[in-house]
């Protein structure tokens, strides 16, 4: 069974151009569903032996210990899988084809007020003096990836991938390579472009060897890029730090970035160029949230607003 969920993966891998962290996903979900077939004995099953209802079954162990969207992640792997090993010839049919997914209710994403995103973004202060040097590269890091996620709305998983060639700050502009391997050019702002400037220069002052194919947010050792999961505890950090009662994500600022331009008025078109969505119905997902911002500012500043729903 490993084999040929190694032959699915690799499938992704060159085939499908997948990302890293898409082949990381299904290799994970795949292996935790083997594991349960496994059960006391240890062995694993061979693809033909599985059956509809042991799908189901894993399906149903799952239930109350996680959430629906991961469980229906796990079950498109299984399902996905299995579908592969049918158009390469390796089984007759599909055994989770008929098990059903459950139920899925989307909810709107965290997107931060523009007073939480300016406050968030300003909180890392670099310190000046010369004793605190390391300090002073934190800062001016975690300022340089935060005004970097706003300004631009990238995934975090394109920001950590970005390096030094793919920055040109004389232009304004950063090449991102996204789902799909594919690559786009995205703008940042001036206040972005000020914060990587300085960040880029206290890096040079360091280290005058800077590879100019090597990680613009490079990690310890600087030869590869800092971690997803690195992103993730700087954002943790500041969101404590300037006191805003949410509790975004890197992906919440993707969110924001594509709800304020659409606030502004910006073409919902020019905005899916801007995120790389493929689809304009992914992009149209901030047209709710923009609309019950509206709503919900109607709610709270008109004097007959509350009147008006309490009859």
């Amino acid at each position: 069974m490993f084999k040929y969920i190694e032959d699915f993966i690799k499938y992704l891998d060159i085939e499908k151009n997948g990302s890293l962290n898409t082949s990381a996903a299904y290799r994970r979900d795949l292996r935790e569903f083997v594991d349960f077939l496994m059960g006391e004995e240890g062995l694993p099953p061979e693809p033909s032996e599985v059956k509809g209802s042991d799908v189901t079954s894993f399906v149903a162990s799952l239930h109350g210990r996680r959430k629906n969207a991961t469980i229906a992640r796990k079950l498109s792997s299984i399902k996905s899988f299995f579908t592969f090993l049918v158009r390469k010839g390796f089984l007759a049919s599909n055994p989770a084809a008929f098990v059903p997914c459950p139920r899925v209710t989307k909810g709107l994403p965290t997107v931060l007020t523009v007073d939480e995103a300016k406050e968030l973004v300003e909180a890392p202060v670099p310190a000046t003096r010369a004793a605190d040097i390391r300090k002073v590269g934190v800062a001016l890091r975690d300022l340089a990836i935060l005004e970097l996620l706003y300004s631009t709305g990238i995934r975090v998983a394109e920001l950590v991938g970005i390096s030094n060639q793919d920055i040109d700050l004389d232009s304004g502009t950063v090449r991102v390579k996204g789902k799909g391997n594919k690559e786009r050019i995205t703008y940042i702002g001036k206040n972005a472009a000020l914060a990587l400037a300085d960040y880029d220069l206290w890096l040079r002052k360091q280290d005058r060897a800077r590879l100019y194919n090597g990680p613009f947010f490079p990690g310890p050792g600087n030869l590869k890029s800092i971690t997803e999961r690195t992103v993730q505890r700087v954002l943790k950090r500041y969101v404590e730090k300037s006191g805003i009662d949410k509790d975004p994500t890197p992906h919440s600022l993707r969110h924001t970035f594509a709800t304020h331009l659409l606030d502004a008025g910006v073409d919902i078109r020019s905005i899916q160029e801007m995120l790389g969505h493929e689809k304009i119905s992914t992009t149209q997902r901030y047209t709710r949230v923009s609309m019950d911002s509206l709503l919900e500012a109607y709610d709270k500043g008109h004097p007959r607003s509350k009147s008006i729903k309490d009859k």
